[in-house]
C-alpha cells in the first residue's frame, strides 16, 4: 500500500510564508529518501496560515528540488479555474517533470464568497463541476482532430486525475466516470463509509480507471512520546478552532492547556473533525494506523499534519515511515 504526505504549507506564528514553502522542500525531500509515494499540495486563499494558494507554482518548487517523489495537488479547486488553463498548467509540470505530477480536482471553492469575487469566480461553477471535469480529462488525454481547441502543453500527457471529497457527490462522480477518489476525513470524516461504499459499488471501469483506487486521509500527529505528541496536536486544534470561529490566522504554538486556548464547550466538535487522527508516540501511532487500514482497506494512504516547529514536523513524518514499514529507494 503507498502511503504519501499531504501539505497544506502551514506557516507557523513568528515565520512567514518563505519559511513555510522552504520547511516545505526540506519535508518533501525527506520524504522522499524515506518512501512516501506522493508529496500533495491543496490550494486554500485568503488564509494567513496557509502558503500554498498558488498550488501549481508550488509544486514545480518542490519538482525541481525532488528527483522521484510524485508531486501533485490535493487538491486544485476546479470551479475556480478554466479547465483549459489548468491542464496548461500540469500539462507544462509534466513535460517539465515527467510522470511525477498528479492531480487532484476538488469541487468546494478553497475560500468564502469575498474570495470568489477576488478570483472572478461565481459559485453556480460548482454545478459545472462533472462537465469541467471531463473537459479538463479531454485537454490532457490523447490527441483529438479537428477538436478547435487544444492544450499545449497538456495534450497526450495523461497526468493521472484524482476526484477529492468529503461528501456523497465526489464519491459518486469518481465512481461514475471510473477516477480515483480521495476522501477529505482528515478533516470532514462523516460521510467517510457511506462515502467509500457508494464509491466502491457504483464503479464504472472505463478509460482512466479498470477498478477502484480509494485513498484515505489522516491526521498524522507523531512524536517519541505519547505526551509529547498531544501536545503537538494542540496547534492543529488551536488552528482548527479558529477557522471555524472565522477567525484564522498563522498556525499557533502548541500550549500545556488546552482549554486556555480553545473553550471546553468546542473541543469535542473539534475533536470528531479531526478523528481520523493518529496521535502519539511510535507504539500508538502503529497502532492507531493499523485500525484504520483494517477498518476501511483502503488502496493509498495519505497522511497530513499541522505541527508548529518545522523540525517536530519532520520528525513526525519520519516517525510515521518508520512504523509503517516504509522502504527506501
Amino acid at each position: 500500500m503507498d502511503i504519501s504526505i499531504l501539505d497544506l504549507a502551514p506557516v507557523p506564528q513568528g515565520s512567514d510564508a518563505r519559511a513555510a514553502i522552504a520547511s516545505s522542500i526540506a519535508l518533501a525531500q525527506a520524504a522522499e529518501t524515506q518512501g512516501y509515494a506522493r508529496y500533495w499540495l491543496a490550494e486554500h486563499h485568503n488564509l494567513p496560515g496557509i502558503a500554498s494558494a498558488a498550488t501549481a507554482v508550488l509544486i514545480g518548487h518542490i519538482a525541481d528540488h525532488t528527483k522521484r517523489i510524485r508531486v501533485g495537488a490535493g487538491g486544485i479547486m476546479l470551479p475556480n479555474h478554466a479547465p483549459l488553463a489548468v491542464a496548461e498548467a500540469f500539462g507544462t509540470l509534466a513535460t517539465i517533470h515527467g510522470p511525477r505530477i498528479d492531480l487532484g480536482l476538488g469541487r468546494a471553492p478553497g475560500g468564502d464568497g469575498a474570495v470568489m469575487r477576488a478570483l472572478r469566480r461565481g459559485m453556480s461553477r460548482n454545478d459545472d463541476f462533472p462537465n469541467d471535469v471531463v473537459e479538463l480529462l479531454s485537454y490532457l488525454g490523447p490527441e483529438r482532430p479537428g477538436a478547435p481547441v487544444a492544450a499545449h502543453p497538456g495534450q497526450g500527457t495523461n497526468v493521472p486525475v484524482w476526484i477529492l471529497g468529503s461528501s456523497l457527490y465526489g464519491a459518486s462522480l469518481a465512481a461514475a466516470l471510473g477516477l480515483p477518489y480521495a476522501f477529505a476525513s482528515h478533516f470532514a470524516p462523516n460521510d467517510l463509509d457511506e462515502a467509500l461504499r457508494l464509491y466502491r459499488t457504483r464503479f464504472e471501469p472505463g478509460p482512466w480507471g479498470q477498478s477502484p483506487r480509494f485513498m484515505l486521509a489522516a491526521n498524522l500527529v507523531a512524536a517519541d512520546t505519547d505526551a509529547a505528541a498531544r501536545k503537538l496536536r494542540t496547534s492543529q486544534q488551536q488552528s482548527f478552532y479558529r477557522l471555524r470561529a472565522g477567525t484564522p490566522g498563522k498556525l499557533p504554538p502548541p500550549v500545556d492547556d488546552l482549554d486556555s486556548v480553545v473553550p471546553p464547550q468546542f473541543q469535542p466538535m473539534v475533536d470528531s473533525l479531526l478523528s481520523v487522527s493518529a496521535v502519539g508516540g511510535p507504539e500508538a501511532v502503529k497502532a492507531q494506523l493499523d485500525a484504520l487500514v483494517a477498518r476501511y482497506q483502503p488502496d493509498e494512504l495519505i497522511l497530513t499534519g499541522n505541527i508548529w516547529d518545522p523540525e517536530a514536523r519532520l520528525r513526525s513524518f519520519a516517525i510515521g515511515a518508520e512504523v509503517m514499514g516504509l522502504s527506501r529507494p
